[in-house]
């Protein structure tokens, strides 16, 4: 297959390629394990097609049109704000967060988990490379805590993490995130890393340390545009109400507490306010149950910064009794209008699905629920974080396979189908001309690179007269790498299959795979 080349044809390729980029542009440890009561659990007929170009995954209402100014700024630059059922971005253009959940902050480990098994520049690069733009960073209060030492980290592998507190890794994620274009949500998941709570306070983590952790956090963060958010508490649940106005478990009105404490500390971030488990009779899954939101709204200080958030789940989490209905699964929408979607629908509020996940993406019940859920979000428009990156997470399991390394390709095709890119950056025009630019030949004086990337070795060389596939291990501007070019989700078959002609010739010259190889293992 042809790579780069300077005729005239090429650079109308190029172009071709270029237009699509922008379309999509604008466009051992322990488990943790979803577990669920008698009445409701913890926290998509037809399975959608992987995109078949970059542009369906964009919504018409981000097509670019001619008749507009151009802004400077990239599409999604901050801070971030809400606009009816949209999140927008600094200059009102509507964004979606599409990304990925990655565990490990809130437990024993105090640090994301898989890190015994990786580097934590390769486990961010993998995420850019799946298509993710924004990590959900679950942790505790005890995180915080002296005593609270990161561990199940392979300091072989990871040897500039050695010695840092939780606090400090958390630092370095969002920095290396952030780097890499991936915006990050922080998730106060558990107060302690024991157990996940009812209410978002316990005999051990009071209301106001909770807030003070928050506060704490916001104004560490604030002007850091990588952290666009707070997750207050992950999955009221049980005892938790909402608009009650009982102190001990209004759920709404405390996170209208800690939500003003926080946009005080830092009026940039949106708020993200999960749901209850039950209203009355009506059961549905930890923090899922956001039925009374729209009469009872959650009134923050600063306008413009709220975002409902809803967790949901198929049967390998719980067998609900929606699963067991006879009109199963043409019931799912007027469930899930009903509990969550009728805040964006009628744009009262954004919602993300901060929690979705399964193992199965097959012809059973679970399989069809998480296909026909990805169909609806990105049919209507709403943001996600899927639940999750690790592979052991016992109901669910993750986008990665067992060994921390291989992704599981079946979720991550239904998922790719509805994809946006990095939030803010790169800039479209930048990224197009990058590419455009690679077809005729390595510029004299490439733009410095985004991330840091390993070259590739100096002992190995490119195809004949010196051409190489864009993004792959022999294209001397790691920026294309980054943008996914030559990956799964380019659009373009012949791009596809150079870069993984070029990933095979660099192990056949090295002997080893290309350490960002996506073809060749």
């Amino acid at each position: 297959m042809p790579r780069i080349f300077r005729t005239s044809l090429g650079i109308v390729a190029a172009g071709v390629l270029a237009a699509a980029l922008i379309a999509l542009i604008v466009t051992p440890q322990p488990q943790t394990s979803k577990s669920a009561t008698p009445e409701a659990a913890a926290s998509p007929a037809t399975a959608p097609e992987a995109a078949d170009s970059l542009a369906a995954a964009v919504p018409p209402s981000a097509a670019p049109s001619a008749a507009v100014a151009p802004i400077a700024g990239p599409l999604g630059s901050g801070p971030l704000r809400t606009d009816g059922g949209n999140i927008v971005d600094a200059d009102g253009r509507v964004v979606r967060i599409t990304g990925i959940n990655w565990f490990g902050l809130e437990t024993s480990t105090f640090a994301p988990q898989g890190l015994w098994a990786r580097g934590l520049n390769e486990m961010l690069d993998q995420m850019v490379q799946s298509g993710f733009n924004t990590i959900r960073l679950p942790y505790c209060n005890q995180l915080f805590e002296s005593g609270s030492t990161p561990n199940g980290i392979d300091f072989q592998k990871n040897p500039d993490l050695q010695g840092l507190s939780g606090l400090q890794i958390m630092d370095q994620v969002i920095q290396r995130a952030g780097e890499r274009g991936l915006k990050v949500i922080l998730d106060r998941h558990r107060p302690t890393a024991a157990a996940q709570s009812e209410l978002w306070y316990t005999d051990q983590v009071s209301e106001q340390r909770w807030i003070d952790d928050w506060v704490m956090l916001a104004s560490r963060y604030r002007g850091n545009p990588t952290v666009i958010g707070a997750d207050l508490h992950n999955e009221p649940h049980g005892p938790a109400t909402w608009g009650d106005g009982n102190p001990r478990t209004d759920w709404r009105a405390a996170a209208e507490r800690a939500g003003n404490a926080v946009l005080q500390a830092n009026p940039d971030w949106l708020i993200f306010v999960e749901g209850i488990e039950h209203k009355a009779d009506d059961w549905y899954w930890w923090g899922g149950n956001l039925a009374l939101a729209g009469q009872l709204p959650v009134q923050l200080s600063v306008p413009n910064k709220l975002v409902y958030e809803a967790h949901d789940y198929g049967p390998g989490v719980s067998s609900q009794k929606w699963f067991q209905s006879p009109d199963f699964p043409t019931n799912l929408e007027a469930l899930w209008s009903s509990h969550w979607a009728y805040l964006k629908l009628n744009g009262t509020a954004p919602v993300l699905i901060g929690e979705f996940g399964g193992r199965s993406v097959g012809n059973d019940a679970e399989g069809i629920w998480q296909r026909r859920l990805v169909s609806y979000l990105q049919s209507n428009g709403f943001d996600y974080t899927y639940w999750c990156w690790n592979p052991n997470s016992g109901d669910t399991g993750g986008v990665l396979e067992d060994n921390w390394t291989t992704l599981n390709p079946a979720k991550l095709a239904i998922l790719r189908a509805y994809q946006w890119p990095p939030l803010g950056s790169p800039e479209p025009a930048a990224a197009a001309q990058a590419i455009i630019a690679a077809f005729d030949g390595p510029s004299p004086s490439p733009p410095a690179p985004t991330a840091p990337v390993a070259p590739p070795s100096t002992s190995v060389a490119a195809g004949p007269g010196g051409t190489f596939a864009i993004g792959g291990p022999f294209d001397p501007d790691p920026n294309h790498v980054l943008l996914g070019a030559g990956g799964p989700s380019d659009p373009d078959p012949a791009h596809r299959q150079a870069r993984q002609t070029d990933e095979q010739r660099y192990l056949e010259q090295t002997g080893t795979p290309w350490e960002r190889a996506v073809y060749v293992h």
